[in-house]
């Protein structure tokens, strides 16, 4: 089993389980490994270092003070921000209208009464966003991740 240090074009770093490096390789030639986090199939695999058991004697330094520890310590909270992440945008998609790019227009029906008031999402050029809040009408950035929008299987 190899376990690979990938990386997507937007900079998500990510693990990749992978029976050899050839079926990494037929695997993204066929465009299923993919981001976890944004579904992006542009992935590359990242330099890792090889973990080397040379000896069974133990350095003096303790596993705390060890700088390959703490990185080892901080991927899996890395990997736990990104699934909350996830699970927080699967909700947000699941509870929301996806208006698209009548966001700023929907948004302002809303806050002006010519509609029910509930939840949306969509998209707003930046000019628009500064429009939406000059107005008094509350709006918050958000990315969500490509992959948030699919169903899975």
């Amino acid at each position: 089993m190899k376990v690979l240090d990938l990386q997507c074009a937007q900079g998500h770093g990510f693990e990749g389980w992978f029976a050899s490096e050839e079926d990494f390789v037929a695997q993204k030639a066929r465009s299923l490994v993919c981001c976890p986090l944004c579904g992006d199939a542009d992935v590359l695999k990242k330099l890792s270092a090889p973990r080397l058991n040379l000896s069974s004697n133990r350095s003096t330094q303790s596993q705390e003070e060890s700088p390959s520890t703490a990185v080892a310590l901080a991927k899996p909270q890395s990997a736990e921000q990104m699934a909350a992440w996830l699970e927080l945008s699967r909700k947000l998609v699941a509870n929301t209208t996806d208006v698209g790019d009548r966001f700023a227009e929907e948004a302002r029906k809303i806050h002006y009464g010519e509609v029910p008031e509930h939840a949306i999402r969509g998209q707003a050029t930046l000019k628009e966003t500064r429009e939406l809040i000059d107005e008094g009408i509350g709006v918050m950035p958000l990315l969500l991740p490509e992959i948030s929008k699919e169903r899975l299987q």
